[in-house]
């Protein structure tokens, strides 16, 4: 396999169509029903910590943070990530997480949720959250809501609902 030549770069207005084609593409018409897309909706993704992923001018991928709370405490729900059909394997989307959750920890933030499977995500260190730990305002499978501790410890203690209502940044 050719090593590809990926940059990712922040996410701007400009690159908003260009992304939802992407998810029109890689997500049909059932991502309105999902669980986590209405949380995303109910709230917007942070353009700060999204980014998207290129070839030359080509989009082939694209990750979203978005502020949501898990009972009282601040964290970022991770998704929609999505990379072109073409590039899947290949390393794009392992590349766009690492870029997100590193500059999420280095703004301060220290939990991020994500509904999705554990084999896949457990490699950028997403682990299963305890079943019944914390719930989400419509139906998940609950074996694919997974965290990732940005800081060590900081998912101790938490439960509750997921919401998309927090406004302070962490530490305010």
């Amino acid at each position: 396999m050719s090593e590809l030549q990926l940059t990712i770069l922040p996410e701007t207005l400009g690159d908003a169509l260009a992304i939802e084609r992407l998810h029109e593409r890689t997500f049909g018409p059932g991502r309105y029903a999902r669980t986590a897309f209405r949380i995303r909706e109910g709230r917007g993704h942070m353009l700060d910590l999204s980014f998207t992923a290129r070839i030359g001018t080509l989009l082939v991928g694209s990750i979203r943070l978005t502020p949501i709370c898990i009972g009282e405490v601040p964290a970022l729900l991770l998704g929609p990530l999505t990379v072109e059909p073409p590039f899947r394997s290949r390393g794009v989307g392992s590349a766009l997480m690492e870029r997100s959750l590193h500059d999420a920890k280095a703004k301060g933030y220290k939990l991020v949720v994500l509904v999705g499977d554990e084999p896949y995500y457990g490699k950028a260190g997403f682990k299963r959250i305890p079943k019944g730990l914390v719930k989400m305002p419509g139906p998940v499978d609950p074996a694919r809501l997974l965290v990732n501790e940005l800081v060590p410890g900081a998912f101790d203690g938490v439960s509750g609902l997921i919401r998309p209502d927090w406004v302070e940044q962490p530490g305010a």
